[in-house]
Order: C-alpha cells, then sequence, then structure tokens
C-alpha cells in the first residue's frame, strides 16, 4: 500500500463529511487544534492493546457501552458519573458472574458525529440538512442551526477533555473502589428487579471481602480493589478532527489519534479504497470495525488486512450488528471465512442498530426482547462455529429515560414520550442495561465453561 500520512485520507474517496461553507475557517479551526494538548495518551492505547489481546485469546470480555451521540446540551458531571456507574455495575457483574476480567470502554468523551443515512431531512414540507451530531452542527430544526459550524470541533474538544478528567478522578479516584460496590445502585434502578439482583451479588461481593480482610488481607492494600481502568473511544467519522488530534508518540514513534484509545469505522464509511479506512490504518491505536448484512466475506479480509496487515491481537475489534432476525443468516460465514484465514480479531456484539424501529408514536425504539434475541443468536453461532464472542457494545445511559421498549420494567410504546431524551438513537437506561448484563453473565458463564472444556479434552 501506498506511504500514510496523516492527511492521506483527503486523497480517497470520502462519504458522510459535512460541506463547510467556509473552507478557510475549517482550517484555521483544525490548525488550533493540532496545538492543542493529547485528551489520551499513546501508553493509554498500549495498556488498551494488550488487554484486547487477551480478549481474542479467550482470557477477558469487552464491556464497551454509553451515548448514542454525546450533545452539548445534555453535559453534566452527573450524567457522566451516572453512566459510569452503570457500566461499572455491569462490569461487577460480568466478573463476578463469569469470572472474567472485563475491559471496560465507554463511548465517552468524543462520541459526538452521527452517520446519516440521508443528507437531508424533511419535515412539514420543510428539507434542511441533516443532524451530524452536536460537533457538527444543531439539533434543531431551522436552516442556521443545520449549517455546519466548525468551531463546534473546539467546543467538542473541551467538552472530550472536561469528561476525561472527571473519567479519570472517578476511576483512580476512589469511586470505582470495588468495597463500594453497594453505592454504586442508582435509586431509581434500587427499587427493580435487576436492582434487587445486583444487591444480592453485592452482598455477596462485600461477604468476599470481609472474608479476605478476616485471612489478615486488608482490601484497602490490594491495589487492584481500589480503582479501575476505563478506556474512551468513539467512531472517527470527522476525519479532519481526528487528523489534527493525530500525534508521533515520542516512546515509539508510531502515529497515534490522540482524540480517545479506541476508534472505530463504521457500517457506512467502511469502504476499503474509503478515506476512513485509509486514515485508520495508519494510527497505532486500538481499532473496531462495524460488520453486517451487507458485508462480504472476502470483502471482511480484506478489511482485515488493510486494518491489521500484521495480524496483531488486539489491534482490531470486528463489531457485529445484524439485528435479531438476520444474525443465524450471516453472522456463521463470517466467522468461518476470519476463522479459516486464521485472522486473530475480537468478536464483538452490537445489538441495538439492527434492531431499531418506529413505534406507533412515530418516535424510534429498540424492543428489548430483539436485543436479547441477538445476543442470544450471536452467542450460538459462536458456540456452533467454535469461536469466542468476546464483547458486548451497547448505547446506554445512566439517566431513568424511556426509550427502548420492553425489559423488567416494561416499558410501552405508550410511554416512551414520557421520557424520551436522545438526541439521536435509543439507548438503554440503568434497569435495562444492568438486567441485560445479568442474562449475558449466564451466557458467558457458558461460553467459558464449553472453552475450559474443550482445552481439557
Amino acid at each position: 500500500m501506498s506511504e500514510w500520512r496523516p492527511d492521506s485520507w483527503r486523497s480517497m474517496p470520502i462519504v458522510q463529511m459535512p460541506n463547510y461553507p467556509d473552507t478557510v475557517e475549517v482550517n484555521s479551526v483544525e490548525k488550533e487544534l493540532a496545538s492543542y494538548p493529547p485528551l489520551v495518551f499513546a501508553g493509554e492505547a498500549r495498556n488498551l492493546k494488550a488487554q484486547l489481546a487477551d480478549v481474542a485469546h479467550g482470557k477477558a470480555f469487552l464491556l464497551q457501552g454509553g451515548d448514542c451521540a454525546e450533545s452539548f446540551a445534555e453535559f453534566h458531571p452527573d450524567n457522566i458519573r451516572d453512566t459510569f456507574r452503570v457500566l461499572l455495575q455491569m462490569a461487577v457483574v460480568l466478573t463476578f458472574a463469569a469470572s472474567c476480567p472485563v475491559v471496560k470502554v465507554g463511548r465517552l468523551a468524543g462520541q459526538f458525529a452521527k452517520p446519516r443515512s440521508k443528507d437531508t431531512e424533511t419535515i412539514n414540507g420543510v428539507e434542511l440538512p441533516s443532524y451530524r451530531g452536536d460537533i457538527i452542527n444543531g439539533i434543531d430544526f431551522d436552516a442556521a442551526a443545520r449549517i455546519p459550524d466548525p468551531k463546534r470541533m473546539t467546543r467538542a474538544y473541551s467538552q472530550s477533555a472536561a469528561t476525561l478528567n472527571l473519567l479519570r478522578a472517578f476511576a483512580q479516584g476512589g469511586y470505582a473502589n470495588l468495597m463500594s460496590v453497594h453505592k454504586w445502585n442508582l435509586d431509581f434502578v434500587s427499587q427493580s428487579g435487576a436492582g434487587e439482583q445486583y444487591r444480592e451479588l453485592a452482598d455477596r461481593i462485600g461477604e468476599a471481602l470481609s472474608f479476605m480482610q478476616a485471612c489478615g488481607i486488608n482490601p484497602a492494600d490490594v491495589r487492584q480493589l481500589q480503582g479501575t481502568e476505563f478506556y474512551t473511544s468513539h467512531e472517527a467519522l470527522l476525519l479532519g478532527y481526528e487528523q489534527a488530534l493525530t500525534r508521533v508518540d515520542s516512546t515509539s514513534g508510531d502515529w497515534y489519534d490522540t482524540s480517545a484509545h479506541m476508534l472505530w469505522v463504521g457500517d457506512r464509511t467502511r469502504q476499503t479504497d474509503g478515506g476512513h479506512l485509509e486514515f485508520l490504518r495508519g494510527v497505532s491505536n486500538p481499532i473496531a470495525s462495524k460488520v453486517g448484512p451487507t458485508t462480504d466475506p472476502d470483502d471482511l479480509i480484506r478489511l482485515i488486512d488493510i486494518l491489521n496487515p500484521e495480524n496483531e491481537a488486539g489491534r482490531l475489534t470486528l463489531i457485529t450488528r445484524f439485528g435479531a432476525d438476520k444474525v443465524e443468516e450471516y453472522l456463521p460465514r463470517l466467522l468461518r471465512k476470519v476463522s479459516s484465514e486464521g485472522r486473530h480479531v475480537v468478536w464483538s456484539c452490537d445489538p441495538m442498530h439492527g434492531n431499531t424501529l418506529s413505534a406507533g408514536s412515530g418516535l424510534k425504539t429498540r424492543p428489548f426482547d430483539r436485543i436479547l434475541k441477538e445476543v442470544k443468536q450471536v452467542f450460538a453461532c459462536h458456540k456452533a462455529e467454535g469461536t469466542y464472542a468476546g464483547g458486548i457494545h451497547l448505547e446506554l445511559t445512566g439517566q431513568n429515560v424511556t426509550e427502548c421498549t420492553g425489559g423488567a420494567v416494561a416499558i410501552t410504546e405508550e410511554s416512551l414520550s414520557s421520557r424520551y431524551h436522545t438526541h439521536c438513537d435509543p439507548r438503554l437506561n440503568a434497569n435495562q442495561a444492568i438486567e441485560l448484563a445479568f442474562l449475558l453473565a449466564e451466557a458467558l458463564k457458558d461460553e467459558r465453561l464449553a472453552m475450559n472444556q474443550t482445552t481439557a479434552a
């Protein structure tokens, strides 16, 4: 392949990019961003890659989740804390129930840009450019708000920096201390069935910690119990922003995109001759690609070879998104192809994007039973093919929203509008996310038991 540079993507075909009216202003903002400090560090990205290598080898599990699209309007420390708290709860459930290390990656501190199926949208006969995320334009349906504004990149950077600062404080400053496991339960969750299950699990963890203390091991002196490693990720969609934050690591001499620890390319932008793959192939971060019903097995191998030519475990995650009715038709052939070609990847399941539908009210929703069905079918396909279902990729929030129907709390289509706050796609609330974590833990436990039996044999 041709020599890579941070700007070599600009000579390639490119889709899903905004049409800024003032290119001089765009260049000025990108130049300013290039002078800003990195948001994450190369060493952190290398640590994540090493942990994802364990996932690729079946020794750990990837939990990736957060907002569909972060917004400027909902930027608040309580929202960041509550999403972080739900991910902590899910990780504890998976770790304890499945006896499996969990790699925690948030869709946070950078998930501002969204691909769109159409360049424009029409409401009451008025046609305007589509909303592409707060880093590009505004969600309000008026002509001025929908004009792409490059200054929004600077605001997104500032919000990402503040979010990362708070996440690092939560992860290492005592909030994530395992001895606080009872305190992570949100008030509105604690009264639900999922909350009761979580409380019982927290009691068992507390008993285990008390047993350790009785044996002379003070949990307060065990570093692994005092905090957690938490990483950030987002879709690398707005490539001018990503290029501006791409730097040479002084230790290794490699290029890293310092906007996030992990970046992914979406189902609409993974063309093998396109600018998005061209950009991502040159940065040394762990990266991911969405794959779905339109993914041809041979094209997938070409994509893998572009993004991971050294076949390095932990470098590339494939995030499958099919829809509950299409998993069994399309996933097995991809698993067989990648396995037969000997490619080292992390397989992760996104059960959200393929299960979006319109409710009677006109609001988009995702039925919880369809989300759960896709997860179960993905695990079944991996079991049948002898491969490892190594991760889950979810759009969720710690807020008490009503955006996805179903779950034990039984959100109905009629109640969707009561707390429907998303700026883009429907998210699981904390109740639904924790309920899914317990169901997922059972599937993961069975998968790991089967793997151990195969290894022993």
